[in-house]
C-alpha cells in the first residue's frame, strides 16, 4: 500500500471537527467534489467507511476515528517538522559546528557564547578545540560550519575567509623581573621563555620575531593553552608572548606585567565558513562574531 497523503488526513480531520464537507471544503479552501474526492481515497484504500454522511452532521465511524486520532499526531509532527526548519532557514533556531584555538575560547568566543543565549537561546553552537590549519581541513571536509582561523591561511577550494580582528601580540613578564615598559628581542631571549606549540601559527609568528633581530632562544616549555601559559607565568617560571583583546581582563599586576613589544607584533584572526553555507543559524553566528570585533584589519 502506498503511504498515506497528509493532504488527504488533514482533510478527513477538518471535515471531521467541522461535522460539515461544505464546511471543510471553506476552511481548508478547496472545492466541495475535492474534500468528497480526499475522503473517498481513503476509504478506498482501507476498505472501510470512515464517516457517517447524516443530513445534520458527518460524524466519524469506530475505524475512522481511529484514523482521525492518529492522522492528528501524524499532522502535528510534520507541523512541528516544518516549523523547524523554517525557524533554522530563518536563523532562528539550529546547531552550529565551529572550531576555535584555546586562545580564541579563553576570552573572544565566551562572549559571543553571552550573546547567542540571550538573543538566539534556540541556536546550539558546538565548539571543538583545533588549530588553524586542523579547522580549516574540518571545513572543507564538513565537519565544521565556522572557524576561528588565524591568518593568513594558504587558499581552501570550499571555504571561504574573511578578516575579522587583529589583536596586539604583548610580552606576558613575571613582575619580579622588573621588565622594561617596552621589551624588545634580545631582552627576552636571554630569559626563560614560555611559548606557544610549536604547530600554532603564533608561535611561527613568535620565531619569525625572534629571528629577524637574529636571534633562535629555546623555550623551556611549549603549551596550546594560554591560561595555563599565564598560570606559569605569575609563577615566575618564563615569560610568554601572547595576544591581548581589547576588553580582556588583564592579569595580576602583583605578578604579571604586560608590556609592549618593540618591533610590533600582531595576531590577525579570520572567519571561515564553507563556501554557501553562511546562511540561517550560521549567518546569525557570524553576525553575532563581527558584532564583538574591536579591531578590524
Amino acid at each position: 500500500m502506498r503511504e498515506f497523503n497528509l493532504d488527504r488526513l488533514r482533510t478527513l480531520v477538518t471535515v471531521a471537527d467541522r461535522g460539515s464537507f461544505a464546511t471543510a471544503a471553506k476552511e481548508l479552501h478547496l472545492a466541495p467534489p475535492t474534500v468528497t474526492l480526499h475522503v473517498a481515497e481513503l476509504e478506498s484504500r482501507l476498505g472501510a467507511r470512515l464517516l457517517v454522511r447524516g443530513r445534520a452532521r458527518a460524524t466519524p465511524t469506530g475505524v475512522g476515528q481511529t484514523l482521525i486520532d492518529r492522522a492528528r499526531q501524524l499532522l502535528a509532527q510534520a507541523d512541528e517538522a516544518l516549523e523547524q526548519v523554517r525557524n533554522q532557514v530563518a536563523g532562528r533556531s539550529g546547531r552550529v559546528r565551529i572550531g576555535a584555538s584555546t586562545g580564541a575560547l579563553a576570552h573572544l568566543l565566551p562572549q559571543a557564547l553571552r550573546v547567542l543565549q540571550r538573543e538566539h537561546p534556540a541556536i546550539d553552537l558546538q565548539v571543538a578545540v583545533t588549530t588553524s590549519a586542523e579547522a580549516m581541513a574540518r571545513l572543507a571536509s564538513g565537519q565544521l560550519d565556522l572557524g576561528l582561523i588565524a591568518l593568513p591561511q594558504p587558499p581552501l577550494r570550499g571555504v571561504q575567509l574573511r578578516p575579522w580582528r587583529r589583536d596586539p601580540v604583548r610580552a606576558f613578564v613575571p613582575t619580579a623581573w622588573r621588565a622594561p615598559k617596552v621589551v624588545t628581542p634580545a631582552w627576552l631571549a636571554e630569559r626563560p621563555l614560555i611559548l606557544n606549540d610549536a604547530h600554532t601559527r603564533l608561535a611561527r609568528q613568535t620565531a619569525d620575531w625572534f629571528a629577524r633581530a637574529g636571534l633562535h632562544p629555546q623555550p623551556r616549555i611549549e603549551l596550546n593553552y594560554n591560561d595555563a601559559i599565564k598560570s606559569l607565568v605569575a609563577a615566575g617560571y618564563g615569560a610568554a608572548l601572547l595576544p591581548h583583546e581589547a576588553g580582556a581582563p588583564m592579569p595580576s599586576a602583583d605578578l604579571i606585567g604586560v608590556h609592549a613589544l618593540r618591533p610590533a607584533l600582531w595576531r590577525t584572526l579570520g572567519l571561515a565558513c564553507r563556501v554557501g553555507s553562511d546562511d540561517g543559524p550560521v549567518r546569525v553566528v557570524l553576525e553575532v562574531l563581527v558584532g564583538l570585533t574591536t579591531r578590524l584589519t
